[in-house]
Order: structure tokens, then C-alpha cells, then sequence
């Protein structure tokens, strides 16, 4: 049985470049490089820039020489500057096409149909397939919490997780207490679920996953069962926030309290 090779963002060049990927990322970039002739150029070129740069760096001249070291070096930094500049604003032209887009759709859904369309946290769509993902991993966490022999790995290290698994997490609020973290399988790669505890909405789970898709979605929330989630999606990576539904409050009230968190998580990565 092979094994499903996760797409190759320009995320994963960028982080390659910088030798931020685990081997096993590497390996799976190196064979997309292998079949994108034009891609390959384009890193090679960034290698270059990047080892030059160093190579400068590490260089002590001799003072008849530190005059030509030092435009050396700026000029090495300038071409690895414009070209980490290009990359990023080439991602943030494709983030803002795919919201002009969305949002086009949107105004032309409300000039047909008008006032008939359905409120993102009522929706009846189904939800994407990682929001059942989601709510077992958060099931599994909290079954995980009541054994005494499966202590939690509190240690969250954001760098890390984007070096191993290419997802890029969402900045937590100051009082959001991370209890356990746990990688879990999925079919385009790792996906992450951390357990934290939250002061507005108690016990919860944050869950990040590559879905093997590029798309921008804003964030909604969906009922499951006892539990509400909220999701959305930022470029190829997607998130869930899942959370007991606040009975007491009303399922109408929990349900904006986890859209309004989920909606500020998403703010956070841009």
C-alpha cells in the first residue's frame, strides 16, 4: 500500500529553503521538484541566493578586502530579500483572488435568491469531512484525560509543528491554557489536536489538518450532537474548534460565542 503523499504548497518550498522541513517532508518535496522542471529553477535559484548570503556571513576578509565583503553581503541579502518578498506576495495575491472570488459568489447568490439564504451558523450544507475529525480527536482527548496512565504532552511549540507538519497555527488567546497535544493521522498528512482550557467556553479542542485542498472559508459553526464546532479554512490548511454546547446559555448563545472565538483565531493568520 503506498503512502499518500501530501500536495506540495509553496509554503513547503519556502520552508525548504529554509531547512525547516523534517526529512520525510523533504523527501516529498524533492520528488515534486524532480517532476516541476520550472519549480526546481526557482528553488535552485533561492539555494543559491541563500548559500551565498551565508557564505558571506561566514567569511572573516582581510581589511584590504572587508569593503568588497561588506556590498558583497548587502547585495546577497538584497536577492534573497526580493526573492522571499516575491513568494509571499505571489501567496497573498492567490489568498485575495480566492476571497474576491467567494465574496462575488456571495453577492450574486443574494441578488438571486434575496433574503432566503441560510445564516453560516445555521447552515444545513454538510460540513467538510475534518469536522468529524475533529470531534473524535477532541472524544479522544477527553477520554484521554480521565486515564491516570495517559498524562498529557502539554509542550506546545507552534515553530516546531509548521516544521514537522507544514500547518500553521492560529495565535491562542493569553488565557487559553494548552493541556495536551497530539498528532494524529489523516489522508493528506499529520493532523494536530490540542486540548485546551478556555475561560468563556471551558474544556475545548483546536484542530489543525491539511484537507489536500486550496480554499479561503470563512469560519461556521455546525452543531454535533452535545458538542459545537467551528470551522474555516485559510489557504491548504483547515481548522475546528470544538466545544460542549453551553445548555445553560442556550445552544443559539454558545453557538455565536464559539463562532466569534473561531472568527478571531482566523484573524490571526493574516
Amino acid at each position: 500500500m503506498t503512502r499518500p503523499v501530501d500536495p506540495v504548497s509553496d509554503d513547503d518550498l519556502q520552508a525548504y529553503v529554509d531547512d525547516q522541513l523534517a526529512v520525510a517532508r523533504r523527501i516529498d518535496v524533492e520528488a515534486y521538484l524532480s517532476a516541476h522542471p520550472a519549480a526546481a529553477s526557482r528553488v535552485m535559484a533561492d539555494l543559491r541566493t541563500r548559500d551565498e548570503l551565508r557564505l558571506a556571513l561566514a567569511e572573516t576578509p582581510r581589511p584590504a578586502s572587508a569593503a568588497t565583503a561588506r556590498l558583497a553581503t548587502a547585495e546577497a541579502a538584497r536577492r534573497l530579500e526580493g526573492a522571499l518578498s516575491r513568494e509571499r506576495w505571489l501567496r497573498r495575491l492567490r489568498v485575495a483572488a480566492t476571497v474576491a472570488l467567494l465574496i462575488g459568489a456571495g453577492w450574486f447568490a443574494h441578488a438571486q435568491f434575496g433574503h432566503f439564504g441560510v445564516s453560516r451558523v445555521v447552515a444545513s450544507a454538510l460540513p467538510p469531512a475534518y469536522v468529524e475529525d475533529a470531534v473524535r480527536a477532541h472524544r479522544t482527548a477527553q477520554v484521554r484525560a480521565g486515564m491516570r496512565s495517559q498524562p498529557g504532552a502539554d509542550r506546545y511549540d507552534p515553530a516546531e509543528i509548521r516544521a514537522a507538519t507544514a500547518i500553521v497555527m492560529p495565535v491562542l488567546p493569553e488565557d487559553w491554557k494548552v493541556e495536551d497535544v497530539q498528532v494524529f493521522p489523516s489522508a493528506f498528512g499529520p493532523s494536530l489536536e490540542l486540548a485546551v482550557r478556555t475561560r468563556e467556553l471551558g474544556a475545548v479542542s483546536l484542530f489543525a489538518v491539511r484537507p489536500g485542498s486550496f480554499d479561503v472559508v470563512p469560519a461556521t459553526t455546525v452543531p454535533k450532537d452535545d458538542l459545537t464546532a467551528a470551522y474555516w479554512q485559510v489557504g491548504e490548511v483547515a481548522y475546528a474548534i470544538v466545544a460542549p454546547t453551553d445548555r445553560a446559555a442556550g445552544a443559539a448563545a454558545g453557538a455565536r460565542d464559539i463562532d466569534r472565538t473561531a472568527a478571531q483565531l482566523a484573524r490571526s493568520l493574516y
